[in-house]
């Protein structure tokens, strides 16, 4: 969940710890692989803060992960198709056991696989009951995912998005409209936060499928 204690008192730290995180610079052990792929994006291309330039680039991303996937051997072999349970616009889920789902995610809502990547980073530190562990890329009718896994939580009652808002805003993050966060101080929006993405369960929230994106101009300013 998020870190509640002196989540506030504490931004300027908060800040730094994840300017560390997303630039590589530290991590939690299941984030080391997602930071390399990050890297390897980075630093394989002129990177542009602006979305336009970035979609124009995704492609040319796509290539060089297929590259990178292929000389590190991260090509996840196979899918149990019998293991599948859920599908939504942006990515196929399987069930792996009682314990765990796959997700595989062809980073439609993003602007590049860089800022697929970044989300799974802040997802990890903010949520890391349910963090992801990155385990390679799949390829399927010439479609291009990442596969991850990620705790499988059941819920046992509907959530209630108004405490939702009222926990998230206690924790720096201002409802902007309808189900979609922003922390000003940090540079970090977080949206589309319906009520299949927050499950309830022991009266505790689990957040399983975040969509962050990063202000760079706020979330990099020192």
């Amino acid at each position: 969940m998020i870190k509640n204690s002196n989540f506030v008192m504490n931004i300027n730290q908060v800040k730094h710890e994840l300017q560390n995180i997303l630039s590589g610079k530290s991590s939690h052990s299941y984030d080391a692989i997602i930071q390399a792929v990050t890297s390897y994006i980075r630093t394989s291309q002129k990177s542009s803060p602006l979305a336009e330039e970035k979609h124009q680039n995704k492609s040319k991303e796509t290539e060089r992960l297929i590259n990178f996937a292929n000389e590190k051997n991260l090509f996840f072999a196979k899918i149990d198709q019998n293991k599948y349970i859920a599908q939504g616009a942006e990515q196929k889920v399987y069930i792996k056991n009682q314990q765990y789902v796959l997700k595989l995610n062809d980073a439609i809502y993003y602007a590049s696989w860089e800022d697929y990547f970044l989300n799974l980073l802040l997802h990890n530190y903010f949520f890391s009951d349910t963090a992801y562990q990155f385990l390679g890329f799949y390829k399927d009718d010439e479609k291009f995912y990442s596969v991850v896994k990620q705790p499988f939580i059941k819920a046992d009652k509907l959530t209630n998005l108004n405490h939702v808002k009222l926990f998230l805003e206690s924790n720096g993050f201002k409802n902007t409209r309808n189900n979609d966060y922003c922390n000003q101080e940090l540079g970090i929006i977080l949206e589309d936060l319906h009520d299949e993405k927050v499950l309830t369960k022991n009266n505790i929230f689990y957040f399983i499928d975040t969509v962050f994106y990063i202000n760079p101009e706020i979330f990099w300013d020192k």
